[in-house]
């Protein structure tokens, strides 16, 4: 056995403090911030609703949720139902490479969002800071071109997140455990989305 493993009181012990503390913040955002989960799933049922689209993006372990957003609602998250337009911006490396290269690598999401958004369509962004340069010109870009736009970020967030219809900000400042509620917050939507669409049929 590894010598990190040997002393199973101190293993016990990170993994006590690990669960125990994602168990307090999703208790937090129960109380904190589960009316603007609702709200952002509003906004994404309205877009699908009236034909128009969902964008997502993010950097990193953010990028990758974004990607894994989109394929909720392009295949299914539990209910078995048509697909769901969505698009991930992170995806494309000719894409992301090109215009990185031509551009630099702050605009990687704004450009795309200049060349496919359209108005109602949504821009959903994930940064665990919400000071990423890549993702604040994303969000300002869909803004100007009457995008609806939804950040979730992280407690030490950036004042420009002002320019968004929605931010929904986990009240703590650790990647992982930031990293984790978003994803907990990406399946509410998708559910709650599921729900509404369900109820009409």
């Amino acid at each position: 056995m590894p010598a990190a493993f040997e002393n199973s009181r101190q293993t016990q012990d990170l993994i006590d403090q690990t669960l125990l503390g994602v168990q307090s913040l999703a208790e937090r955002m129960r109380t904190e911030t589960s009316e603007s989960i609702a709200c952002a799933a509003e906004i994404v049922y309205a877009a699908i609703k009236s034909g128009n689209r969902i964008l997502a993006c993010g950097n990193g372990g953010s990028a990758a949720e974004a990607q894994h957003f989109i394929a909720e609602l392009v295949g299914r998250f539990l209910t078995e139902r048509d697909p769901l337009a969505g698009i991930a911006l992170t995806v494309d490396t000719s894409v992301l490479t090109a215009i990185g290269n031509d551009y630099g690598y702050e605009e990687v999401y704004s450009r795309q969002v200049r060349a496919i958004g359209k108005p109602g369509d949504v821009l959903l962004a994930l940064s665990t800071s919400g000071r990423s340069p890549n993702i604040l010109a994303a969000l300002k870009q869909a803004r100007d071109r009457g995008l609806k736009t939804i950040a979730l970020v992280g407690a030490t967030s950036s004042p420009e997140l002002d320019v968004c219809d929605l931010v929904i900000t986990i009240p703590d400042s650790g990647t992982p455990r930031i990293q984790e509620m978003h994803l907990v917050i990406l399946h509410l939507i998708c559910e709650l989305v599921d729900n509404a669409l369900t109820s009409e049929s």
